[in-house]
């Protein structure tokens, strides 16, 4: 096999000089919601043994650890209907050098999973809310109950999930009216909103981008109706919503602006899909497969090579300016 890069040290840098930490891993494409933005309703799902196992998981976990990784992300599909799941965010949690475990769940199981995930090692979640009203989330979401939501957010702030982060994707038609209330959650309450432009892919990306609200018109709305925000000290440049905070509010608002304004530069992120592929831009197709060469018994110092040359490859950004939409897959099967 031959190696684009250097042999690996203990981190990997990509072909642009970002150094890359973070790794977010699809447990599943499988989601017990089937929210209009993500997969249409008919959506089939992989059967299970194209998907990594548990012992694969880990495996794959350490191997990228080795490789500099510090942070992981549990992502789906729905993370929390994995079999197992709890274990393995146990054993996860127990590799050495992963600092900071997190999950990304539409909060639907957490009143039964947050304490036991907390105990197991889980830090922190960000869950899916892209409305307050009982029927909208309905509409939204094809068949969800919102009252369970709030159950899975009451059990994360039990269970000491926290800084709890609440995830809204702006759909112009559905949801874009709601922006000023739900930046209020934040005004007697420790949480994190954080608006996110809709994202096109595969066949969703005509609705996509005909429904998607830039993050400036989201702004100019919560501003109008609340008053200024002022930027919150401290920002990490890698996360990419920078934090806000209304006048006396408790909480912070964040603004995802994958479309509108690109954060490409300071990006240092890897997915691993739930069939065992490692995406390296969430908007470009680009994969390389790393679950079939481990499932052939390549020794894990090549497989090790093989995929810190993958990631130094690592574009620098997505194409959408140029009309570049993936199409390879939906968001579920990336995990976002």
């Amino acid at each position: 096999m031959t190696s684009l890069a250097p042999t690996p040290p203990r981190a990997i840098i990509d072909q642009f000089g970002r150094r890359l930490t973070y790794l977010r891993v699809s447990v599943t494409d499988a989601c017990n919601l089937r929210c209009v933005y993500c997969m249409p309703e008919d959506m089939t799902f992989r059967p299970r043994h194209e998907l990594m196992t548990d012992e694969e998981i880990m495996t794959i976990v350490r191997l990228m650890a080795e490789l500099g990784i510090t942070k992981v992300r549990l992502t789906g599909g729905e993370p929390t209907i994995r079999p197992r799941i709890v274990e393995i965010v146990r054993q996860i949690a127990r590799i050495p050098g992963i600092r900071d475990l997190a999950m990304t769940t539409n909060a639907i199981l957490l009143a039964q999973l947050a304490e036991p995930l907390a105990r197991a090692g889980l830090q922190r979640v960000n869950i899916s809310l892209d409305t307050l009203d009982p029927k909208k989330f309905r509409f939204i979401t094809r068949r969800g109950d919102l009252s369970q939501v709030w159950a899975g957010i009451e059990a994360a702030e039990a269970a000491g999930l926290k800084p709890l982060k609440l995830n809204v994707v702006v759909t112009r038609g559905f949801n874009d009216g709601e922006v000023v209330d739900l930046a209020k959650l934040t005004l007697d309450r420790d949480w994190d909103v954080r608006f996110i432009e809709l994202m096109p892919f595969g066949s969703e990306a005509e609705f996509a981008q005909t429904a998607v609200v830039r993050a400036a018109e989201i702004r100019e709305r919560i501003e109008a109706a609340l008053g200024p925000m002022h930027p919150v000290p401290g920002h990490d440049p890698r996360d990419p919503a920078r934090p806000y905070r209304l006048m006396g509010a408790r909480g912070t608002l964040g603004f995802i602006n994958s479309i509108s304004e690109p954060f490409c530069s300071a990006c240092n992120r890897l997915r691993l899909t739930a069939d065992g592929k490692l995406r390296l831009c969430l908007l470009r197709d680009g994969e390389f497969d790393i679950l079939t060469p481990l499932r052939a018994g390549m020794p894990l110092d090549e497989l090790k090579q093989a995929v810190w040359d993958a990631a130094y490859t690592k574009p620098w950004g997505h194409g959408l300016p140029e009309g570049i939409i993936p199409q390879s897959r939906l968001m579920n099967q990336i995990g976002g």
